[in-house]
C-alpha cells in the first residue's frame, strides 16, 4: 500500500519579521499529535512575509535551519518558500527537505504576480522529485497554477501529486479553487493548495483528489490538515478514469494535434493587442 500522511499548516503569521520559531514549534506540535505524519508543507512565504529584503542565497541560514528542523522530526519539509538572492536578482524559491535534513529539491517560482510582485525574477525550470517507495511529487508556487502548461509539465515528469504553496490575500481566492480543482482533475493529480490565515492571507486552503474531488477546504483561520495521498489511487484513476470515467492524459498522449501556440515562432495578434504588462491605470 503506497498511502503517505500529510499535514498542511494554514497558519495565522504576521509578515515582515522572522516567524521561524513560531513555525517550528507547529511543525513539532503537529508531529506530535500525529506520529503517522511524513510531510508537512507550509505556505508560500510564510517565513519572513512577502518581503524581499529577507532574501538571503541557498543554501543560506534559514534553508538550513529548515533542513535541521527536518532531521529533528524526521518530516519531508516544504518550506513554502523564501526569497532567494542569486546573481543580483532575486527569486521566490521553495525548498524540499528531506527527513536526513538535506535539500532534496529547490524550486523556483516560474510566474511572479506580475505587475504586483515587483523585482522578482521568474524561474525556467519545473520541478519534481521522488520519496522512495511512494511516488513522485511536483512543486508549484501561487499564480503558476494560473497557467496550465505549469501542471501539465509537472504531470508530464510523472508528478502524481502537486504541492502548491499559496500566499493570497485578494478578491480571486474563489477563483484560485475552482482553477486548483480543475487542475487536479485535468491532470488527474492530487492539489495540496497551502495558503496562509489572516493576517497574510485570507485562507481556504484546499485538498483536491485526483478527479477534482474535494477533500478538506480551510476555512479562513488557523488549520491543521492531516490526510492521506493514496497513490495507488492515482495511478488506478489514471489507467482507468475517475469513477471509470475521462482519461485526459491518454486522449493528450495520444492526439495528434499541434497546438499552434507553442509553435516556433508563433504569433498572436490577439495578446500583442493587449498592450504592456503593467498595473491598471485609473478609469476615466
Amino acid at each position: 500500500m503506497t498511502v503517505m500522511s500529510i499535514a498542511g499548516l494554514q497558519l495565522a503569521l504576521p509578515a515582515n519579521q522572522d516567524n521561524f520559531d513560531t513555525i517550528a514549534r507547529e511543525v513539532r506540535n503537529v508531529k506530535k499529535r500525529f506520529p503517522h505524519i511524513a510531510m508537512v508543507v507550509l505556505s508560500e512565504l510564510a517565513t519572513f512575509g512577502p518581503a524581499p529584503r529577507y532574501a538571503e542565497p541557498l543554501p543560506g541560514k534559514t534553508e538550513s535551519r529548515y533542513a535541521e528542523l527536518a532531521a529533528e522530526t524526521g518530516l519531508w519539509l516544504v518550506n513554502g518558500s523564501l526569497f532567494e538572492r542569486a546573481e543580483n536578482r532575486v527569486y521566490n524559491t521553495t525548498s524540499v527537505l528531506s527527513p536526513a535534513g538535506e535539500v532534496v529539491a529547490r524550486y523556483r517560482k516560474m510566474y511572479p504576480f506580475l505587475p504586483y510582485e515587483e523585482g522578482i525574477s521568474a524561474g525556467d525550470t519545473p520541478c519534481v522529485f521522488t520519496i522512495p517507495g511512494m511516488g513522485t511529487l511536483g512543486v508549484s508556487i501561487c499564480y503558476d497554477m494560473w497557467f496550465p502548461e505549469s501542471i501539465r509539465a509537472l504531470c508530464w515528469q510523472g508528478a502524481e501529486v502537486i504541492v502548491h504553496p499559496t500566499l493570497t490575500n485578494t478578491i480571486d481566492r474563489d477563483v484560485e479553487l475552482s482553477i486548483a480543482r480543475a487542475s487536479a482533475a485535468t491532470n488527474q493529480c492530487y492539489m495540496i493548495d497551502v495558503n496562509a490565515a489572516s493576517t497574510m492571507g485570507v485562507g481556504r486552503s484546499l485538498i483536491v483528489g485526483p478527479g477534482g474531488e474535494v477533500i478538506h477546504q480551510s476555512s479562513v483561520e488557523h488549520d491543521v490538515m492531516v490526510f492521506d495521498v493514496d497513490f495507488d489511487y492515482v495511478r488506478r484513476v489514471r489507467e482507468r478514469g475517475w469513477q471509470g470515467l475521462g482519461q485526459p492524459l491518454k486522449s493528450f498522449r495520444d492526439h495528434p494535434v499541434a497546438w499552434p501556440q507553442y509553435q516556433k515562432d508563433a504569433h498572436s495578434e490577439t495578446l500583442d493587442g493587449l498592450g504592456a504588462l503593467k498595473k491598471p491605470d485609473k478609469l476615466a
